[in-house]
C-alpha cells in the first residue's frame, strides 16, 4: 500500500501541490474573464457576477445582454476554462483527502504492527511532565517503550519525539492489550489521578501477573492503596523532592538552604515533576501555628511537605511528625504549586535571593 501511495504521487504529483496549482489556474480564469468584461464596458459588479454565475455553473441567466462575437467569445472561455478548473480543483480536494485519510490509516497500522514485534518493553501510561521525562530517559537508554495516553495535544508530542504511542484511556484494558500488555516487561502508570492510578495497576496485574508495575501517587495514602493493588513499586515525587533537599540541607558547613552551590539545577529538576520549593514563616495566630508537622501536613492534604524548620539558630532537618510549629518558625516546603501553601495556610511568603534566583 505505501508502494501504492508513493506511485500514486509520481504520476499524480504531490496532492498539495496540485491543489496549489489548480487553485491559482482557477483564479487566474477569474479575474482575466473580469477584466475581458469590464473592457467591454461593464462594470467590475457585473462583471465579477457574470465570472461567478459561469464559473460556478450557477446558471441564473445573463448578467447583460451577450449580443457581439467578443462578448460571445469572453463567456465561452470562462465557460469552458472555468468549469474544466473547477473539476480539476474537487479532483485535487479528492486525492488530497483521500491520501492523507490513506497516510494516516497505514501510520498507525504500521505502529501497530511495530508493537506487536515487541517483547519485554516498557508501558509508559500517562505523557504529562513526569511521563516526557521518564519517556525521553528510557529512550537514551535504548529501552524499547510504548506511550499510552488520551490527551491529544500530548499524544502528538509524543509522536513527534519518535515514540511508538497508543491513543486512549489507560485505564480500557482493550488499550493495554494494544499496548502489548502480555509481552511488556514494566508498566510505569504516571497519571496525576490517583484515582486512575490504582484502576490501572489493578487491570495490568490481572491481565500479566509477572508484569512489574511502578505507579505514582500524589497523597501519601495512596501509596497502600496501590500496593494492594499490585504495584511493585510506589512513587511519591513529593516525597522524592524532599529526599533530594534533604540532602543538601545536610551540608554540614551550610548555613541555609538557599546557599546550597546546586540550588538552581535543583529546582529545575522538582519542576520537571510539578514541584517547587518555597520558605514560609508560621506567623502568630494563623492555622498553622503550634500544630504539629503531621498535623500541619494533613491539614494541607498532602499539597506540601515540611522539609525543615528554622528556629532562630537551630534548624530541624526532616522534622519528626510530632514536632511542633511554633510562631514565629520559618518552614522550607516542597509545594505542587507556588502560592499553594500561602493559600492553605494563611501565612506570609518569605523572599530569598540565591544569586539572580528568587523564590
Amino acid at each position: 500500500m505505501r508502494t501504492f501511495l508513493t506511485d500514486t504521487e509520481s504520476v499524480l504529483g504531490s496532492p498539495t501541490r496540485n491543489l496549489a496549482s489548480i487553485v491559482a489556474f482557477v483564479l487566474i480564469v477569474m479575474v482575466v474573464s473580469t477584466l475581458a468584461y469590464m473592457a467591454a464596458g461593464w462594470s467590475l459588479t457585473d462583471a465579477s457576477y457574470m465570472v461567478i454565475l459561469t464559473v460556478y455553473s450557477v446558471g441564473y441567466g445573463e448578467v447583460r445582454p451577450i449580443d457581439t462575437p467578443y462578448l460571445h467569445a469572453v463567456t465561452m472561455a470562462t465557460m469552458i476554462l472555468g468549469c474544466t478548473g473547477m473539476i480539476l480543483l474537487t479532483g485535487a480536494l479528492v486525492q488530497l483527502f483521500t491520501v492523507l485519510q490513506l497516510k494516516q490509516i497505514l501510520g498507525a497500522n504500521r505502529m501497530h504492527a511495530r508493537i506487536e514485534k515487541l517483547t519485554g518493553h516498557v508501558i509508559v501510561c500517562g505523557f504529562g511532565r513526569i511521563g516526557l521525562t521518564l519517556a525521553r530517559d528510557l529512550a537514551n537508554a535504548g529501552t524499547p517503550l510504548v506511550v499510552v495516553e488520551r490527551g491529544p495535544e500530548r499524544l502528538a508530542e509524543a509522536e513527534a519525539a519518535g515514540y511508538l504511542c497508543i491513543a486512549g484511556d489507560a485505564t480500557e484494558e482493550d488499550i493495554l492489550l494494544a499496548a502489548g500488555i502480555h509481552r511488556a516487561r514494566v508498566l510505569a502508570t504516571v497519571l496525576p489521578d490517583d484515582a486512575a492510578n490504582v484502576f490501572i495497576t489493578l487491570s495490568a496485574r490481572n491481565m500479566n501477573p509477572a508484569l512489574q508495575i511502578i505507579a505514582r501517587g500524589e497523597a501519601p495514602t495512596t501509596e497502600r492503596k496501590l500496593l494492594r493493588a499490585g504495584a511493585n513499586k510506589v512513587v511519591l515525587p513529593t516525597h522524592i523532592g524532599a529526599e533530594r533537599i534533604a540532602r543538601m540541607i545536610l551540608y554540614p558547613a551550610s548555613d541555609a538552604l538557599s546557599s546550597a552551590p546546586d540550588l538552581a539545577r535543583t529546582r529545575h529538576d522538582l519542576g520537571e515533576l510539578g514541584l517547587d520549593l518555597e520558605l514560609i514563616v508560621a506567623e502568630p495566630g494563623t492555622a498553622i501555628a503550634n500544630l504539629a508537622v503531621g498535623d500541619a501536613e494533613r491539614l494541607a492534604a498532602g499539597a506540601f511537605f515540611i522539609v525543615q524548620i528554622r528556629r532562630g539558630e537551630t534548624r530541624i532537618t526532616r522534622p519528626p511528625s510530632d514536632e511542633r510549629i511554633l510562631p514565629g518558625d520559618e518552614l522550607m516546603v516542597l509545594v505542587r504549586d507556588a502560592g499553594t501553601v500561602a493559600r492553605k495556610l494563611c501565612t506570609n511568603k518569605v523572599e530569598v535571593r540565591v544569586g539572580r534566583n528568587r523564590f
